[in-house]
């Protein structure tokens, strides 16, 4: 491609999310119109396998994509139109969705040897990622009227409460039809699953109660923190912070300033987070090539051996686009600088069709030939919220989700 040198931030930044918009919008399957679970030129890649949690953040792209005017609101509202006529007959446990499901007959794909039935996260991104639209569709026209309606019909059939077990105090990830609570995952903080606490609390049919938050969620083993790292305070989560994901994949609709609870300032925790990950890449104990100021981001993502969580605990040498890309409303000055190295500095070597690659490492001389579903939706998602805080705004303007963040003891500027 031929690379534009004189773009300021934000023209730099419209090219980044319009590219990788193209992800969602020219690469989803095209019977579901869902977001694929990558793309990836090796002969194993399977372009039937469509990823609910993806599926969710791509939705909220359509929504930047119409705001922005790439698109027409006319054709994103036929494009969601038929999404969610697809999740109506797609295969649900309890009104859950799987991890996976197959792009054009709707069938659950296991995500491994158990998980072959719903997954509580991916439906709570899902989800997310609706009830945003439901509230930008909000026009007294036929099409948008038959669209909330059918969203709000999918929200209602989301048994949140099933994944309590008969009612422990605790969420459980998985529930397999064959395997029934085999896997036996319980949703303990701290790490990317707030969001789906804050919605099965928010639900109009099937609620949680508070004490699964207070006695299961906060109760995890690595929830509370408070040590500090590299000079930051650290409130919540593993040491070092774990992968930025964290401070992302909730975080695309739940708007972190200001939001406080009786464990933390959730600005707070991202920002500091954020920088946390920054300053190891910076310091770069491991003498990893490339590493720096303008080179940063650990995350979980596409590696040289696979799939692995990048944290600063768990390096690899593996630098993640999306993880300084997304945290531009926690760092914008660092996360710009990362930009403009990631566009300007390595460019053809990690940009492709729909933006940027999933991972590099300049040590093992490996850069990603794939994209995925799960990394790509943030970056538009959270440049955006850095922009003009439009999803942040629509997600925290409907009334489930404050009620549920009311019952959960929140306290938040949104909450009316």
């Amino acid at each position: 491609m031929k690379y534009k040198d004189d773009l300021d931030d934000a023209a730099l930044l419209e090219l980044i999310q319009r590219q990788t918009f193209r992800y969602f919008w020219d690469f989803a399957h095209p019977i579901s119109k869902l977001a694929r679970d990558r793309s990836d030129p090796r002969p194993s890649f399977d372009p039937e396998v469509v990823a609910t949690g993806a599926s969710g953040f791509g939705i909220m792209a359509i929504i930047v994509a119409v705001e922005r005017g790439w698109i027409s609101r006319t054709a994103a509202t036929d494009r969601l139109l038929g999404i969610v006529h697809f999740l109506e007959k797609a295969q649900r446990h309890h009104g859950v969705f799987p991890h996976f499901m197959h792009g054009t007959t709707g069938a659950t794909i296991p995500f491994s040897g158990k998980d072959d039935g719903g997954d509580i996260v991916e439906t709570s991104y899902l989800c997310m990622g609706l009830l945003s639209a439901r509230q930008y569709f909000a026009r007294d026209t036929a099409k948008e009227n038959k669209l909330r309606a059918k969203i709000n019909a999918l929200w209602q059939d989301v048994e949140w409460s099933w994944h309590t077990r008969g009612g422990a105090k605790v969420l459980y990830w998985h529930w397999s039809p064959r395997y029934a609570w085999d896997i036996g995952l319980e949703i303990r903080g701290w790490n990317e699953c707030l969001i789906a606490y804050v919605l099965a609390a928010s639900s109009p049919s099937h609620p949680i109660a508070a004490d699964a938050y207070h006695r299961g969620w906060a109760a995890g083993a690595q929830f509370k923190n408070g040590k500090e790292f590299y000079g930051v305070r650290l409130p919540l989560g593993p040491d070092y912070g774990g992968p930025l994901c964290f401070a992302h994949y909730s975080f695309l609709g739940l708007h972190p300033r200001g939001l406080k609870d009786c464990y933390a300032d959730y600005w707070e925790q991202n920002v500091n987070h954020t920088l946390i990950n920054r300053e190891h890449c910076i310091r770069n104990p491991s003498h990893f090539k490339g590493y720096g100021r303008d080179c940063w981001g650990l995350t979980a993502s596409d590696d040289h051996l696979g799939y692995h969580a990048h944290d600063p605990a768990h390096d690899l040498g593996v630098i993640t686009p999306t993880a300084a890309l997304s945290s531009f409303p926690y760092t914008p000055e660092h996360s710009m600088r990362a930009l403009r190295h990631f566009y300007h500095g390595l460019g053809a070597k990690i940009w492709g069709d729909y933006g940027f690659f999933d991972g590099f490492s300049e040590t093992s001389d490996w850069y990603a030939s794939s994209h995925t579903g799960i990394d790509q939706g943030p970056i538009i998602v959270m440049i955006e919220n850095y922009r003009s805080g439009l999803l942040w705004k629509l997600f925290m303007s409907c009334p489930e989700v404050q009620r549920g963040l009311r019952l959960l003891d929140f306290e938040s500027p949104a909450i009316s």
